[in-house]
């Protein structure tokens, strides 16, 4: 598991909500949200904002379906919480994202929304792969949010505390 030090009290991971199939010649970056994904991003930002989970900053890729997510959350839960818009989210790795959230030293809640497999395989390195088969074992969804804490147990120490999706 990785170690994020020092952490946030909370991480937040969410994989953007379901875009369009891309037409051709059409740049993947470029694919926004279709109806069904409008729909899961307001309903999956409406459940954390029932529930509390109150980022201090939310981190988005730039790619055009993450920002609408992004902004169907900060709608949701704060509208006056700005995005930070980050361009090595997009195609990054899972070391790329761990670097983003540990680099967050002033926040205790951290959003992070990006995309698959590299968001599930940044849940697995911080929680472990048997939390993450037991909580999502068909994978990922679109607009799944992990909802990570801190036990408090050392660097590595994360739990998975909840898992919503649409």
């Amino acid at each position: 598991m990785a170690s994020i030090d020092p952490p946030p009290f909370r991480i937040f991971l969410l994989r953007h909500a379901k875009a369009v199939r891309g037409d051709p010649g059409e740049r993947d970056f470029d694919r926004g949200l279709d109806p069904q994904g409008y729909a899961e991003a307001e309903l999956v930002a409406s459940k954390a904002a029932d529930r509390g989970y109150l980022p201090d900053i939310m981190i988005s890729s730039t790619a055009v379906r993450c920002r609408q997510t992004a902004d169907a959350v900060r709608r949701a839960v704060d509208e006056t919480l700005e995005p930070m818009f980050v361009d090595d989210l997009y195609n990054g790795s899972v070391d790329i994202y761990l670097d983003i959230l540990s680099s967050q030293r002033d926040s205790r809640a951290v959003m992070l929304i990006g995309h698959n497999p590299v968001i599930e395989q940044t849940l697995a390195a911080l929680v472990g792969s048997s939390p993450l088969s037991s909580a999502i074992p068909m994978g990922y969804p679109t607009a799944g949010l992990a909802v990570l804490d801190h036990a408090g147990t050392g660097k590595a120490g994360w739990t998975l505390s909840e898992f919503l999706q649409a």
